[in-house]
């Protein structure tokens, strides 16, 4: 059950005012029809953190468990510097082609836009630490859809009202605390 609720907890602030929230927002901008936009990221965030987790499955068992806490613990750390950084839009994940449809354009938009991303990474540490890769990719999508669903249906009006330094900050303390704790070596968070 903790990597479940670290993994949701860290994506859902991780991915406040990131690429593929405002990603979220402009598709819901553009098409106005949120259920098959929600199901394409569903869809798409699936596909990607379970590929991060099959990969940070594989790390932590090719690493060993002494090299594996000090590349994971590390990994954390630079994670929370990296949460510090706002993002932006790429113009190749944002443009929209129609000949996929709405749901289509999301998928492969959320896909592509996802890769490289914070949460992706966050993923395939999260899966290397914690051994439930079931748990840490339903938690990262269910952060990435609590983050991004309530963008697609009140989009900007959301970003003026929250202030993203602060969530940024809370993630990068989050990540900072999970590299210290797995540098330390201790086991059980919570």
């Amino acid at each position: 059950m903790e990597s479940f609720l670290v993994s949701t907890g860290v994506v859902a602030l991780g991915e406040m005012g990131d690429k593929t929230q405002l990603l979220a927002m402009l598709l819901a901008a553009k098409f106005r029809r949120p259920v098959p936009i929600i199901v394409g990221i569903l869809v798409a965030t699936l596909a990607n953190h379970a590929l991060a987790g099959a990969l940070g499955g594989w790390v932590a068992q090719a690493l060993g468990p002494d090299l594996l806490r000090w590349v994971i613990g590390l990994s954390f750390l630079a994670m929370a510097g990296w949460m510090l950084i706002p993002d932006q839009v790429d113009d190749e994940a944002a443009s929209t082609r129609q000949r996929f449809g709405v749901f289509g354009t999301t998928v492969v938009a959320f896909f592509l836009a996802e890769m490289g991303d914070k949460t992706q990474i966050a993923t395939v540490a999260l899966a290397a630490r914690y051994t439930d890769f079931a748990a840490v990719v339903a938690g990262t999508t269910l952060g990435m859809l609590l983050a991004n669903v309530p963008a697609v249906f009140l989009g900007d009006r959301i970003a003026r009202h929250v202030p993203m330094r602060l969530v940024h900050g809370i993630a990068a303390g989050i990540f900072a605390l999970l590299g210290v704790l797995t540098l330390f070596n201790v086991g059980r968070l919570f």
